[in-house]
C-alpha cells in the first residue's frame, strides 16, 4: 500500500528517528542486551514530549519482563499505563502509578456471537467493570467470538442482544466496553468481527456511548487499509487503538508498510481522549523497540 499522506506536516525521517529513540532509549535507562531496568535507576527522561495523544503498551507482548520492571520502564518513557491487564496484576500497575488502559474479560474464539456462551461472557464482562471502576479506570475488552459457520447477520443480532444486557453495569459504573476488531485472514482465522461496517452497525445497535470498539491499526490494515480515511469517517465509534507494523506485527519502523506519525495526528485531530497502546512484538530489545515507538506516535 502506499504510505499514508503527511498532510503536508514534516515527516520523521529514518535519521531523526534514530537520533531520537537512541536518546530516549538512554534516558529511559535502557540498559545491557536484554532490555533490563533496575528499580533504583531513576528515571531520566521520556520518550512522550508533545502527550496530545495517552499512550500505552500491551502487557502480552513483554511477557518475558516482570511486571515491575516494565512498568518502571514505562512510567519512565511517559506512558500513562499497561494495556489487557487482569484485576489480580493491578497492584503492580498502582505501585509505579500506572493504570490499566483496558482490563481483559474472555477469550476471543469463544464470545458473543453465540447465546451458549452468553452466560460465561457477562460474567466475565461484569466482573472487570466491576474491578475497573473501584479504581476510576476506563475500558474493559469484549470479543465477538469465531463464526463456526454462523451467518454475520445472525452473530450481530447475538452480540447485540448480549451486549444490551450489560452496557447498563457499563453506564452505572463509567465504564466503556469495547470490542476488538481483529483481522481473520491471517491471524484469528474464522473471528466474526474482522470488519469496521460490521462494527459499527453493532455500535449503532447497542445505543450506548458505553459500548465502541477497539479499531486496530494493524488488523484492519490487513482487512480493508484505508486507516486514516475510516478513522476520519467512524472516530465516533472507536474508544481505543491498537499499534503494530504490518507485514509482521512487530515494529513501527521502515520494515513495514503503515505511516504511524499521520495516523496518531488523525486520531489527535478528532478529539480523542481515550488510549493508543503500543501491541507490536518487538524482534529487538523489547524497551528499546517500545521507546522507538512511542517517540514515533507522539505527535
Amino acid at each position: 500500500m502506499r504510505r499514508q499522506d503527511d498532510r503536508n506536516r514534516s515527516p520523521m525521517t529514518r535519521r531523526t528517528l534514530l537520533q531520537s529513540t537512541a536518546a530516549v532509549a538512554a534516558t529511559v535507562g535502557v540498559v545491557g542486551g536484554n532490555g533490563a531496568v533496575r528499580a533504583d535507576d531513576p528515571p531520566r527522561g521520556t520518550a512522550v514530549t508533545k502527550g496530545r495523544l495517552k499512550q500505552s503498551a500491551c502487557r502480552w507482548c513483554y511477557g518475558r519482563l516482570p511486571i515491575d520492571e516494565l512498568a518502571i520502564a514505562a512510567k519512565a518513557m511517559g506512558l500513562v499505563g499497561l494495556d489487557l491487564m487482569r484485576p489480580d496484576e493491578f497492584d503492580a500497575l498502582k505501585r509505579h502509578g500506572l493504570v490499566c488502559t483496558m482490563t481483559s474479560t474472555h477469550g476471543l474464539t469463544v464470545g458473543l456471537n453465540d447465546p451458549i456462551n452468553h452466560e460465561d461472557c457477562l460474567r466475565a464482562i461484569h466482573d472487570a467493570i466491576e474491578a475497573t471502576a473501584r479504581e476510576g479506570w476506563r475500558n474493559v475488552i469484549t470479543f465477538s467470538g469465531n463464526r463456526n459457520g454462523m451467518d454475520d447477520q445472525t452473530g450481530l443480532d447475538h452480540c447485540a442482544k448480549a451486549l444490551r444486557e450489560i452496557v447498563p453495569v457499563a453506564e452505572q459504573a463509567g465504564v466503556i466496553i469495547n470490542m476488538e476488531l481483529l483481522n481473520s485472514k491471517v491471524n484469528h482465522p474464522d473471528y466474526m468481527c474482522d470488519r469496521t461496517d460490521w462494527g459499527v452497525e453493532l455500535v449503532k445497535r447497542v445505543g450506548s456511548d458505553h459500548f465502541k470498539l477497539l479499531y486496530d491499526i494493524y488488523h484492519m490494515q490487513i482487512m480493508e487499509g484505508d486507516i486514516i480515511r475510516t478513522i476520519e469517517a467512524n472516530h465516533r465509534f472507536f474508544g481505543h487503538y491498537h499499534t503494530a507494523g504490518n507485514p509482521g506485527r512487530n515494529e513501527l519502523d521502515d520494515t513495514q508498510e503503515l505511516n504511524y506519525p499521520p495516523i496518531c495526528r488523525a486520531i489527535v485531530d478528532t478529539g480523542f481522549d481515550g488510549y493508543l497502546a503500543q501491541e507490536f512484538i518487538p524482534k529487538r530489545d523489547p524497551l528499546t523497540s517500545l521507546a522507538e515507538a512511542v517517540a514515533l506516535c507522539d505527535v
